[in-house]
This record gives structure tokens, sequence and C-alpha cells, in this order.
């Protein structure tokens, strides 16, 4: 695939990552896709393991909502800078809900095969979210 038609892709994806869409993970995500999940030692798998990704972002913050700052595409890869909006409303990674919002941002890099998503390897700021929502001092 050119480098343009994983940009449009990459649009695709954005409204997938923000609907949770089953038919979009379907459509976008590959069956063997591996995920690399931060402080995770398994990668997640398939559609279902980015669902479950997804999943857990909105136990903690049921509006969070991505928005891609930045794009750069270069044959089968795409690196891309988000950021991550929502309300804390959730436990998460065992913070009980603060109601605070949060602005995390996240560089991730992707792996594309015939249209679809066949790897990530993310890095979201999760010292920056871990501060926001007051669960470690930010001085």
């Amino acid at each position: 695939m050119t480098s343009e038609a994983n940009r449009l892709t990459m649009q695709k994806f954005v409204e997938f990552i923000n609907t949770a869409s089953q038919a979009l993970a379907d459509e976008l995500i590959s069956t063997d896709a591996i995920f690399h999940v931060p402080g995770s030692p398994e990668p997640m798998r398939g559609p279902a393991g980015y669902l479950a990704i997804i999943a857990m972002m909105r136990e903690g913050f049921p509006d969070i909502q991505w928005t891609l700052e930045e794009m750069v595409a270069e044959g089968d890869k795409v690196a891309a800078r988000f950021i991550m909006r929502g309300t804390h409303q959730g436990t998460f990674f065992g913070v009980p809900p603060t109601g605070k919002q949060i602005a995390v941002q996240a560089m991730n890099l992707y792996r594309l095969s015939d249209g679809k998503f066949v790897e990530e390897r993310g890095q979201p700021d999760m010292l920056g979210l871990l501060q926001q929502i007051g669960a470690v001092p930010s001085h």
C-alpha cells in the first residue's frame, strides 16, 4: 500500500478508536495483529485484543477521545502522535474516580499490510496521566 493509502486508513482508525466499532475493528485490524501494550508482558492480538485495550481505557475514562495531532507515513509504517482527552469517572490502575479531566499525549508506531493494522507499539504518557488524576505527585 502507498503512504497515501495508509494515511486514509489511519483516518478511519481514529474513527474506530473513538467509537470502539466492532465493524471497523473487523475492517481495519488483521486477525493476527499484535499490539504491544506498555506494562503488559504479553501483547494483545487481533480485533478483540484492540477492542479490549479501548475497553480498558473506557473503564477509567468513559468519554475518552483521541485526536490525531501528527502523522508520518512511509512504506508500511505509520508514526502517529495523539492527544487522549477524557474525564476520570471510573477506577483506573487502582485509582478511584476523581472527576478530573485529562489531556495526555501518546506516540504510536504502526505497521500495516494490505490495508489492515498488523502491529502497534504504543507509548502513552502514563506518568502524565497518573499525575493529572492525582495518583502521582506532579513535582
